[in-house]
């Protein structure tokens, strides 16, 4: 799926540009991109969650410029605006991490409010400006959402298929890794067909075909009983191929066990109906509470955007927002992610400088030439960030300078030597505010994590022991123990790579994850024989 974002962007970009060039208001192309690049959020989400999330991701932008152009009205001082723009980042940082909503992350708006925060700007223009960023957000959201009406199902068959692919990954070849990778794809499989909505014929076969993932994710287990006869990984693989195409879903024969899973399914999904968003509610709370793991990150982002900021001022840059953009685009989960997103970036920036110097004599041949080389970088940087980050930097530093053309032709060279030096400076700054704020909530985050999968693991265990347990119940206690098997590893990868960290319990993670999957197969193959009783006398 990686060309439907930038396909996505290109379209929510094109349609309000050419009404701007039509009108002959190019000018004002920097805030209905706000609201276009809102179509890059929520393409790994089932339809109606997209539709809800999208839709907060165009409210959030439309907050975030206003507080950037009301700031860029009321004051002239570079100063405030550094400082608005890094506690800016910092809150667009913290946010994106507890709701989770996923790639391009807080980046985007981090760009589009910095950028904002430097154009000339009246108080009376404001109204008038957020009303160009909501309209091009309406587009967004008709664009991200109106594939629904084409492929109702879209998301949940890219889900599947991926959980098909990492049980075929696994079978041809069993580790810790593939394992983990395989149980974290079944695991957002299952999230995603729960959060679909009501179950449709389509949606009926994808869970059958999850259930099959599993069944050969217990079967490949070294010491296990296999619920069935279980698919090997040519075809899985077929499977997800048929998948993936616009064909109907396949529909293999069904595993044991597989109507009591789907009685599970749908017992779950009734339970969540009623309580998802007041859950997800408490959860975001909890995320932004005092001693949350991810308020760390958020003061980094603090203190590296403003230190950005104030040495690019120092050296005489203008308009230093880039910097603050480098700097707040660097910062993952942890110190030993963020370098290698610092080289990376830096690279990409600094030959991106040198597509601009190239591509600038055409692009002022014309207002529309210059929109097709924004269309152009702007689908190229969004299929290529996710493969491959660098080479998705080199298209978005050009698109980037490509835009202040709309506004009035630049110096070339102040435009080449304020980007290099800004890049420069956000890397240096940003590793700098990265290895001097700490994160040592990392670890707690992880035995928290770890205690949780001892919790889940108990609970499962005693699932399994009760002589009346239903398959509805092992379902369930087998997810919980997925969930928290996922979240332990990604705390601990994320604890793994921070620096000035006290001792990781690295063995303990290890022996609950080994025993957590252990009992996982232990659920399947005591729901695979609950299932197999009936059919053979069984009372």
């Amino acid at each position: 799926m990686w060309f439907k974002p930038a396909l996505s962007v290109v379209v929510a970009t094109a349609v309000p540009d050419l009404l701007l060039f039509a009108v002959d208001r190019l000018d004002l192309v920097m805030y209905t991109m706000a609201g276009s690049l809102c179509a890059l959020y929520g393409h790994n989400l089932p339809y109606a969650r997209r539709a809800r999330a999208v839709a907060g991701v165009v409210v959030a932008m439309v907050i975030g410029m206003a507080i950037s152009l009301v700031a860029a009205s009321l004051t002239g001082s570079t100063a405030v605006l550094i400082a608005v723009g890094a506690l800016l980042a910092a809150g667009q940082k913290t946010l994106c991490d507890a709701t989770r909503i996923g790639p391009p992350g807080p980046v985007i708006f981090t760009f589009v409010t910095s950028a904002a925060l430097f154009a000339p700007q009246r108080l009376g223009q404001v109204p008038g400006h957020l009303a160009l960023t909501l309209a091009a957000g309406a587009i967004a959201w008709l664009v991200t959402a109106g594939p629904a009406l084409l492929r109702r199902e879209g998301p949940e068959r890219r889900a599947t298929a991926r959980a098909l692919d990492a049980a075929a990954a696994y079978l041809a070849a069993p580790g810790h890794r593939t394992r983990h990778t395989a149980a974290a794809a079944v695991h957002v499989a299952w999230q995603t067909l729960l959060a679909a909505g009501r179950p449709t014929p389509a949606r009926r076969a994808l869970e059958r075909l999850v259930v099959h993932a599993e069944a050969a994710l217990a079967g490949g287990t070294p010491g296990s009983c296999p619920l069935a006869p279980a698919p090997g990984p040519d075809r899985l693989r077929a499977w997800a191929r048929r998948t993936r195409a616009r064909g109907p879903v396949p529909a293999p024969p069904a595993a044991p066990g597989t109507s009591e899973e789907l009685f599970g399914i749908d017992a779950e999904r009734a339970a969540r109906h009623g309580g998802s968003r007041r859950d997800a509610r408490r959860a975001l709370l909890r995320s932004l509470a005092p001693g949350s793991p991810l308020l760390p990150i958020g003061a980094r982002v603090l203190v590296g955007c403003a230190l950005a900021g104030y040495v690019s001022q120092a050296v005489g840059v203008g308009r230093p927002y880039w910097a603050i953009v480098t700097a707040a685009s660097l910062y993952q989960a942890n110190v030993t992610l963020s370098w290698n997103r610092a080289l990376q970036r830096t690279l990409g920036n600094l030959l991106g400088v040198l597509v601009f110097a190239a591509v600038l004599p055409v692009s002022r041949t014309g207002p529309l030439a210059l929109i097709g080389f924004c269309l152009f970088f702007g689908f190229a940087a969004e299929a290529l960030i996710t493969r491959n980050y660098w080479l998705g930097s080199v298209a978005v530093t050009p698109m980037a300078l490509l835009v202040l053309e709309f506004g009035g032709t630049h110096p070339a060279g102040e435009l080449i030597g304020d980007r290099v030096l800004d890049t420069v400076i956000g890397a240096a700054a940003g590793m700098l505010a990265a290895m001097l704020v700490t994160n040592r909530r990392a670890a707690g985050r992880l035995e928290k994590a770890l205690a949780a999968t001892d919790r889940a693991r108990a609970h499962a265990v005693q699932t399994l022991a009760a002589p009346q347990s239903t398959p509805a119940a092992l379902d369930a206690a087998r997810r919980r123990l997925t969930g928290s098997l996922v979240e332990l590893r990604e705390a601990d990868d994320t604890a793994a790579g921070e620096w000035w960290q006290r001792a990781l319990p690295q063995e303990q993670v290890l022996a609950a994850e080994r025993a957590g999957h252990r009992t996982l197969a232990a659920t399947a193959t005591r729901r695979g024989s609950i299932a197999r009783a009936p059919e053979n006398g069984a009372v």
